[in-house]
């Protein structure tokens, strides 16, 4: 085996007691897509159903303002009614509410997260790693002190390195996981590798893996990870969070059956960008709306979406 680098994590002081309990990881949270009306606009009732529909389905919590949701393309007062919806459903069903943020400035992060107080809904912030700018492994675990420092909620970071530009070994991960504040990460890191085995084998007291990559989230789940952030979990929700529960239980025979049928689906639905087939499928059901995305991003075609809705229907015996 090549050697593992380690990284030092800097010394940090304490957390806010607020920023440091509360998340609970295990189960399957969804990362909710924005219903966008036929003139364009947030369809909120159309997300608050989507929402209550993937509660009743099993779902853990709800993640809002993720990449499915389109976040960077919605406008501020759209991001706050979209965040205002997904509050009042989790407030409703006691269920968990996790907020995205991403930038590649800290205090512009910094400032997103300071508002978060505003839902006490909000369990955990779900911040990318800073992206574009490719910092240094010590840059990103500054950036999180800094940031972990002054949230009102504990953080989750997003592993994403095909989107970031930025990998980073089990070592930093782990120094990022003994931050105060930083209660786990979404790991989603194109794969499973040997990284992602140091990882899971010695994770630091309180830090929590969710799988991030869909189609490798049975595998994840296999290795320990507690749960995860699956855009894939808006169709069969309730098979998504039987695999995570299956795995917990060690029905190890089950659970590989399920998570083969379950990445059958996932690859489906990633064949083109995400959120695109998902609306697509989502749509097809008579979810939502509209198939829309906002640009850059353009609707799925019609075969990708055909294909994912075929095997939706296998998956859940539709």
């Amino acid at each position: 085996m090549a050697q593992e680098q380690t990284t030092t994590a800097p010394v940090t002081a304490a957390a806010p007691e607020s920023a440091t309990a509360g998340f609970d990881p295990y189960g399957i949270h969804v990362p909710l897509v924005t219903p966008f009306a036929r003139d364009g606009r947030p369809d909120l009732d159309a997300l608050e159903g989507l929402a209550r529909s993937v509660l009743d389905d099993g779902a853990a919590g709800l993640v809002a303002l993720g990449t499915t949701g389109e976040a960077g393309a919605l406008d501020a007062d759209e991001r706050r009614a979209v965040v205002d919806t997904c509050a009042r459903v989790c407030r409703e069903r006691g269920a968990q509410l996790v907020v995205g943020a991403a930038g590649g400035a800290t205090a512009d992060v910094a400032r997103d997260l300071a508002a978060f107080g505003r839902w006490p809904e909000a369990r955990a912030a779900l911040v990318t790693v800073p992206a574009f700018v490719r910092p240094s492994p010590e840059g990103v675990l500054a950036h999180f002190e800094r940031l972990a420092a002054d949230s009102p909620v504990p953080l989750i970071a997003y592993h994403i390195p095909y989107r970031t530009g930025r990998s980073l070994d089990a070592g930093t991960l782990r120094a990022l996981g003994s931050l105060p504040g930083v209660v786990g990460v979404k790991y989603a890191a194109g794969g499973v590798d040997e990284d992602t085995v140091r990882l899971l084998g010695d994770l630091p007291p309180g830090f929590a893996v969710l799988a991030g990559d869909d189609v490798f989230a049975s595998p994840l789940l296999a290795l320990g990870a507690s749960g995860g952030i699956l855009a894939s979990a808006h169709l069969a929700t309730a098979r998504f969070a039987e695999l995570a529960e299956t795995w917990r239980a060690g029905d190890v025979a089950r659970a590989r059956a399920l998570g083969h049928r379950l990445a059958r689906l996932s690859a489906l639905l990633f064949a083109e960008p995400n959120p695109t087939v998902v609306k697509g499928v989502l749509h097809a059901q008579g979810r939502i709306p509209t198939p829309d995305v906002r640009l850059p991003l353009l609707p799925a075609g019609e075969e990708s979406v055909a294909a994912a809705l075929k095997e939706t229907e296998a998956a859940t015996g539709a």
